[in-house]
Order: C-alpha cells, then structure tokens, then sequence
C-alpha cells in the first residue's frame, strides 16, 4: 500500500509540475497578447493621427482653393488694353478690393522682373559657352587645316626629291 500511495505522489507531483509549466506558458502568452495588442493600439492611434493630419491638410487645401477661385483672376492676355483695364477697375467695389488687386500686380510684376532676369543671365552664360565653343571649333580647324598644309607641303617636297 505504501507503494501505491508512493506512486500517487509521484504522479500529483508530476501533474503539479505539468499544471505550473502549463501555467508559466499561459501567462507567457497573455504577455506576449498584452504586447500584441499594446502594439496595435499604438499603431492604430498613429494611424488616426495621421488620417486626421491629412483631413485637416485637405480641409485646409479646399478651403485655400475656394479662397483662390473667389479671387479675380489676373489678366493672362498679352495684349490688355486700357480699356479693358479700366473695365477691371471698375469692378472693384472697394479700398481693400483695390488694395489687393495692386498687391497682387506688384508680386507679379516682380515675379516676372525676376524671371526675366534669370532668363537674360541664362542668356549670357549661354552666349559665353557658345562662343567659347566656336573659339575652340575654330581652333581645331585652324589646327587641322595648317596639319593638312604641312602633310601636303611635306608630300609634295618628297614627290619633288624622288623625281
């Protein structure tokens, strides 16, 4: 009988053992889901973060936009006349209407003063390199030409000594 009751506690202490490795693997997975899901959720309010960011960007690229269109256009015709300037001034309810009118041609006109500088200094450097890559052409052919005179020159004399 003492072996049977030996044998029972051998077999509780070996169920006791199985219960706390099953135990130890349990809550070595509520861990492992608690950082799982730890990580979703910081991943997920990232993700509404950024939805949220770009709503507000587009709420406020509409909202530019509408602010845009309701804006005169600027006249895009090359030949405006002062008639259809004065037409445009007349327009113009307001000071302010005014005022934002003239900004607006002042900035564009000094968008396109710069613009025409730089075309004009793009001008020049393309000039420069134009003419200093003739310079060389003209060079080299100069070269070529007196290389060609001196083969010919040296031709004719040893024709004219073997006669």
């Amino acid at each position: 009988m003492s072996q049977d009751v030996r044998q029972w506690l051998l077999e509780i202490k070996a169920l006791q053992q199985k219960l706390a490795e099953v135990n130890q693997e349990r809550d070595q997975a509520y861990a492992s889901a608690a950082n799982w899901r730890k990580l979703y959720e910081t991943e997920a309010q990232q993700r509404r973060t950024e939805a949220r960011l770009a709503q507000q960007q587009i709420e406020m690229l509409k909202a530019e936009l509408q602010q845009l269109q309701q804006l005169p256009q600027p006249f895009t015709s090359d030949e405006i006349t002062q008639s259809a300037i004065q037409a445009h001034l007349e327009q113009l309810q307001s000071p302010s209407e005014i005022k934002e009118n003239l900004i607006r041609a002042l900035m564009e006109c000094d968008r396109l003063t710069q613009s025409l500088k730089a075309e004009q200094a793009d001008h020049a450097q393309t000039r420069r390199s134009l003419t200093t890559a003739l310079g060389d052409t003209v060079n080299l052919l100069a070269k070529e030409r007196a290389t060609r005179d001196q083969t010919k020159l040296g031709a004719a004399v040893t024709n004219g000594a073997s006669s």
